[in-house]
């Protein structure tokens, strides 16, 4: 298996399906981290933002309020003075008038009226231009007021254009580190395939190795009576070799196995396979193999060996251990059969088994007629019963039959079906 180190412990681990779906965790709550930070940023300068628009528009309207004040003073200001001129002028032209009226009084009428005239005329100009600085004091203010919001909506574009431009900014910046988190992930993904793939596939060496270890775990668990013999490395041979042991712990006969774990089944194991039975004097040879040969769909036999996938390797050395053993059983009958068969016939015809046979015979007739008192009794009960129950029966039929004729259809004794075919 290829082994990972850390590169920040130095530890080495064998990449899982876990580490992949780890990494991916990680990365995921990493980019939900950043993400989470980035709004709460956001959040925070948009409530920063609004904060600072709304002491602008406060400061905005302190400056107008200001400016409205300022431009009522400097009116109330021109106003009055020109009050106070127009009174003036008028006091002196008045004054000047009263002095010079006994005066002239006599000698121009005329002079009078144009005077009044003047005086209605000034009169006049005052209300005018005191109507024309109202005019412009509403025009200023007006003004003023467009100015105001004319800056006011630009300064609004202008914080629009600059928010935008930062959130341009931010969304260009988390594209760019969503797209660099999914090109990490995506990068973690292929490493921790390429690694899996690795893992998996190892050496050829080390899978061959790795299935006849566990080839010979499954027999010795399978056949712990048995005797499973490793073949070491370098040695000519087979793989392992099963001995076979009948219930007693006698050897009956060996069973060699050759493990294959390539993708295509080579003819030669056959022959090898047949040279290593005879060179260790073995009864049955078996090769367990991940690619079948093409005439073999399960496993079968080929040229006196076996052959088989993993799966089936235990039912069949289930069946081919079952043949030593019946072959093994009927060789050692056929072993001094002579003398079996004069011992079989002495203890035939001897007094052992002539006692035993009188003591099995003995016990069948105790048996048997045990059996037949408890037959007779149980009969001779069973009739008593019925002449009891037959009795109640006829008396049940008498009972009904009276109250019936007592009672006539008024009253009725009612019947289940079973009760009547007893009855009847």
């Amino acid at each position: 298996m290829t082994q990972i180190t850390c590169p920040n412990c130095q530890n080495q681990f064998e990449p899982t399906d876990a580490v992949r779906v780890e990494i991916e965790k990680d990365l995921r709550k990493k980019m939900s981290d950043w993400q989470k930070q980035k709004d709460d940023e956001y959040k925070k300068k948009e409530s920063q933002f609004a904060l600072e628009l709304q002491q602008k528009e406060a400061l905005a309207a302190k400056q107008l309020k200001a400016m409205q004040d300022s431009m009522e003073q400097q009116l109330l200001a021109q106003k009055k003075a020109l009050q106070q001129s127009v009174e003036q002028q008028l006091r002196k032209e008045l004054s000047g008038d009263y002095e010079n009226e006994l005066r002239v009084l006599k000698e121009n009428n005329a002079a009078n009226e144009d005077k009044l005239k003047i005086a209605r005329q000034k009169e006049l100009e005052f209300l005018r231009l005191e109507q024309e600085i109202k005019n412009k004091e509403a025009a200023y203010e007006l003004d003023t007021q467009l100015k105001l919001n004319a800056q006011r909506v630009e300064l609004e574009a202008l914080i629009r254009n600059d928010e935008a431009q930062k959130q341009s900014a931010k969304d260009l910046a988390n594209l760019m580190r969503t797209k660099e988190l999914e090109t990490q992930l995506e990068q973690q993904k292929k490493l921790a395939d390429e690694m899996r793939r690795r893992a998996e596939q190892g050496s050829m060496q080390l899978q061959g190795e790795a299935q006849e270890l566990v080839l010979e775990d499954m027999l010795r668990s399978t056949f712990p009576f048995d005797v499973v013999s490793e073949v070491g490395k370098g040695v000519r041979g087979a793989d392992c070799m099963l001995t076979v042991r009948n219930k007693l712990g006698q050897h009956c006969g060996k069973i060699i196995f050759e493990s294959k774990r390539t993708q295509a089944f080579a003819a030669d194991w056959v022959e090898k396979l047949k040279a290593d039975l005879r060179s260790q004097t073995a009864d049955v040879g078996v090769i367990v193999t991940q690619a079948m040969p093409k005439d073999l769909e399960r496993f079968g036999e080929k040229d006196g060996i076996w052959i088989c996938s993993f799966a089936d390797v235990k039912a069949l050395v289930y069946v081919l251990r079952d043949g030593i053993l019946k072959v093994a059983a009927a060789q050692k009958n056929q072993e001094n059969k002579g003398d079996k068969m004069v011992m079989l016939y002495d203890y035939l015809t001897g007094n052992e088994f002539n006692e035993q046979w009188k003591a099995i015979r003995e016990g069948f007739w105790g048996m048997r007629q045990s059996i037949q008192k408890e037959r007779d009794s149980m009969e001779k009960l069973w009739k008593a019963r019925e002449k009891q129950l037959e009795k109640v029966l006829i008396n049940v039929a008498h009972f009904k039959g009276s109250i019936e004729g007592i009672s006539g259809q008024d009253f009725q004794l009612e019947f289940g079906d079973d009760d009547v075919a007893l009855i009847e």
